[in-house]
């Protein structure tokens, strides 16, 4: 089975006199059948009302936002994270307990 990736923006700040999104808080969870990780990120903009493209905190979609954040944050390597953890979790290299129990 395939790992599955789910990106989401949980939260975005914005300034209230231009529109201009200055923070995006972002989500992402990795399933594989009953294995599951999961990260979370914040990025900084510095919006620029003036420029060509400018889209205000009400126009912006969330799939804009997180074109946004993939810019900044490296897709790829987050998610090589993550499956890294889910494969941990199916072949640890470590336990705990006690022999004696």
């Amino acid at each position: 089975m395939a790992i599955e990736y789910t990106w989401t923006i949980s939260n975005c700040e914005h300034d209230v006199a231009t529109g201009g999104i200055t923070v995006a808080h972002w989500r992402v969870s990795a399933a594989d059948g009953d294995f599951t990780a999961s990260a979370y990120g914040t990025c900084g903009f510095t919006p620029d009302a003036t420029a060509e493209g400018f889209k205000p905190y009400a126009d912006v979609t969330e799939a804009e936002v997180l074109a946004w954040v993939h810019g900044t944050v490296d897709k790829d390597v987050t998610e090589a994270a993550l499956a890294a953890q889910i494969d941990t979790a199916k072949n640890p290299v470590t336990a705990s307990g006690t022999p004696w129990a």
